[in-house]
């Protein structure tokens, strides 16, 4: 299969993850599935928010469920969730990504925002001193990961989850593509997948940009 991306170290697929096994040989997986919530956005002019159909086979978790059982339990994985989804099979920990302050308006109820969701941990991770807390604190607002999909993740917190990693990142479930990019900062490998043509589109544009804006601050330091 002709990946939609690929430079040197980046590779996307466009297709289903459960018939797309290129990211099964990587060493690590890092990804952000759908999370069986059956998530759907009404329109909001006062807020400028635009109505959304939601996200391709999060009407429950068996799609997220049937990736990670391909993925197996002999590598990590790290797996994005909800409180409101059932946790996957095997979960070694659970870390809780606390979102920005502007966050979770829409749907909270008497005044608590819902602005927290969870990482689990899976599969076989590295034995470590604990040094680190497990909640994930992002900086500033949603104005710095909004990027076209509903669901992105901030680049900085998926950088921090694998600056603890090593090998060939695997995200089946690409998205916004943040762990691709996160990835690439870093000068990891990774190959990612994703399902939605539209969203392979957004990818290959971040990308494209990331390597205009490292180029940019190369010429910059270099001159």
């Amino acid at each position: 299969m002709q990946p939609y991306y690929q430079d040197d170290l980046v590779t996307l697929y466009h297709g289903n993850c459960l018939e797309v096994d290129a990211w099964l040989e990587a060493d690590v997986l890092v990804t952000d599935p759908p999370y069986g919530i059956g998530w759907v956005k009404g329109e909001n002019k006062a807020a400028g928010s635009r109505k959304h159909s939601g996200i391709k086979n999060d009407q429950d978790t068996s799609v997220r469920d049937a990736a990670l059982r391909l993925w197996g339990d002999e590598k990590p994985a790290f797996s994005f969730g909800s409180f409101r989804s059932p946790a996957p099979e095997g979960v070694k920990q659970t870390l809780v990504w606390k979102k920005p302050v502007d966050a979770g308006v829409v749907g909270c109820v008497t005044g608590y925002r819902t602005d927290t969701e969870l990482i689990y941990l899976l599969g076989k991770h590295p034995k470590r001193t604990a040094k680190r807390s497990s909640v994930l604190e992002s900086q500033g607002g949603v104005a710095r990961y909004r990027s076209g999909h509903p669901h992105s993740k901030p680049v900085p917190i998926l950088e921090y989850l694998l600056e603890w990693t090593s090998g060939v990142v695997a995200d089946p479930f690409a998205g916004s593509g943040s762990t691709l990019l996160a990835a690439r900062n870093l000068g990891i490998k990774a190959v990612g997948v994703e399902l939605e043509e539209n969203y392979c589109e957004l990818i290959a544009k971040r990308l494209d940009q990331g390597t205009l804006n490292l180029l940019q601050r190369v010429t910059y330091d270099v001159s």
